[in-house]
């Protein structure tokens, strides 16, 4: 598959998502890859941390087991 095609694939699963929690992730994971590219200081390091343990502390994560479960969802789709 090209790389339009995958873009496109991705753009067609990213579009069928409900879940917040996962589009929070993703957005996170492509910011970091496209503003880094792979490198980190341990600046951003350290804020990234506490932006973490922030989101935490508001309950915003998913349990083990709630993650588990989200994954099986996956491979359902």
């Amino acid at each position: 598959m090209d790389i339009n095609a995958e873009k496109a694939s991705l753009i067609r699963e990213i579009e069928q998502l409900n879940d917040i929690s996962l589009l929070r992730v993703l957005k996170s994971m492509l910011h970091y890859g496209l503003k880094n590219e792979g490198s980190i200081s341990l600046e951003q390091y350290s804020q990234e941390l506490d932006e973490a343990d922030a989101e935490i502390e508001r309950g915003e994560f998913l349990t083990q087991e709630e993650a588990l479960k989200e994954i099986r969802s996956w491979r359902e789709q």
